[in-house]
């Protein structure tokens, strides 16, 4: 906005100061100057002179103004401090607030200012210049507005604590950072569990090698590995514990036990033998704790996101929520986000070298993604996309979680993709 600077607003966490701004030819100069008189306090002081400040009388009454500024709503208390400039009523007032320029840090608050009286704001570089000074030397300049050595800081230290407690303040029932951590641990356990598995199986095989081709399944393996330990006292008895770790396949059971006492393997030491089952118990309880764990993250999403759960599934659904940070930052992005979630180094890549862009990201382990046509994924993925846009939203502003919407949107994915196939569209 072209004009000087007539006054400044400056927001602490101690209330609302008002300061006229005086030397407009040297503030108007983007000089190396300006950005050393800053820094002087003495110099800075005559630039601007404190006019009016309206401390917050209560520690709620400092957040709920600290919340209204960053949203960006013109709160009564500070009403009241303005209307020195410009006193009346909205639309009585243009008159007096004629050659009035107000410097405000926030863009949207300057907004709301300037719609509710009519107060010219200014949210450019030299207002921010002003207000970074007051900021720097706020405790010396509010000392005639009644502040003391040593009341910016507790003011400051008070109201960040208040601010950040409602920042993370969330409903117990409808927590997604519950969500995050639980598919992270998820992920991890199945880097883990893999890596533990196949450390499992090379050290029992020296043992007991033939077991592998045998049980190829990496927890029944490490049930067996417990139960059998010694292959050498394995007898008929175990015949049955055997055959309900392999499903009742009695079969299969027989033929380990004809295995182990057949077997081609070195002998084992006791305490080898000691160390060997105590980690193939590890591994097992690990496996049967990621089951809980699953169980877990499939009641959490039918709750906090039940309608995007219901379209794409809980782990895929869960994944989105986690990349994107919580669930409103999931609702914020457009369903083309969405689309590429989780592809982000592919999409870099082809904007820098101008090559095809991807056509999606973590939502290529759903389902619809899998049966569609290679000439249809893309589509699909749109298409995929769009609905979960709309799922996540309703997941994260209705107050009722049902899985209704997530269903019907489902059906939509579903005839859609039925479609495609039978029309083969190019």
């Amino acid at each position: 906005m072209s004009g000087s600077l007539t006054h400044v607003l400056f927001e602490g966490s101690s209330g609302y100061a008002l300061f006229t701004v005086s030397m407009q030819e040297e503030i108007a100069a983007k000089s190396k100057q300006l950005q050393d008189a800053i820094t002087d306090y003495n110099t800075f002081s005559r630039m601007v002179q404190l006019a009016s400040f309206l401390p917050f009388t209560s520690a709620a009454q400092a957040l709920e103004n600290a919340n209204d500024v960053s949203e960006g709503i013109l709160n009564p208390h500070l009403r009241n401090l303005l209307n020195i400039i410009v006193p009346g009523d909205k639309g009585k007032s243009n008159k007096k607030a004629s050659g009035v320029l107000l410097g405000v840090s926030e863009r949207g608050l300057g907004g709301a200012i300037m719609s509710e009286l009519g107060i010219p704001c200014d949210t450019g570089e030299r207002a921010l210049e002003l207000i970074r000074g007051v900021r720097l030397h706020q405790e010396k300049m509010l000392v005639k507005g009644g502040m003391h050595k040593g009341d910016v800081f507790v003011a400051q230290l008070g109201l960040g604590h208040s601010y950040s407690r409602g920042k993370v303040k969330f409903n117990v029932n409808r927590s997604d950072n519950m969500i995050i951590q639980a598919i992270s641990l998820s992920d991890q356990l199945d880097k883990d569990l893999n890596t533990f598995s196949m450390r499992c199986r090379e050290w029992y095989g020296w043992h007991f090698p033939e077991l592998y081709k045998l049980v190829p399944d990496a927890h029944q393996y490490a049930q067996l590995a417990v139960l059998i330990g010694d292959r050498a006292n394995l007898q008929e008895s175990a015949l049955e514990d055997m055959q309900e770790i392999l499903d009742d396949d009695e079969t299969r059971a027989r033929n380990v036990l004809d295995a182990a006492r057949a077997s081609m393997g070195s002998d084992i030491s006791e305490i080898d033998l000691i160390n060997i089952s105590n980690f193939a118990e590890r591994v097992v309880r690990l496996a049967e704790y990621r089951k809980s764990l699953r169980n877990y993250l499939v009641e959490k999403m039918n709750v906090v996101a039940p309608n995007l759960s219901a379209l794409i599934g809980e782990t895929i659904a869960a994944r989105l929520i986690s990349h994107a940070g919580s669930l409103t930052n999931l609702a914020k992005y457009p369903a083309s986000t969405v689309q590429i979630l989780g592809a982000e180094k592919a999409l870099f890549r082809a904007l820098k070298t101008k090559g095809n862009t991807p056509k999606y990201g973590l939502i290529f382990h759903s389902t619809f993604i899998g049966r569609a046509g290679a000439k249809h994924k893309g589509r699909i993925s749109r298409f995929l996309a769009n609905k979960c846009s709309i799922a996540c939203r309703i997941d994260c502003f209705s107050d009722v979680p049902t899985k209704k919407f997530g269903e019907a949107l489902r059906a939509q994915v579903e005839e859609r993709l039925n479609f495609f196939e039978v029309c083969g569209i190019d």
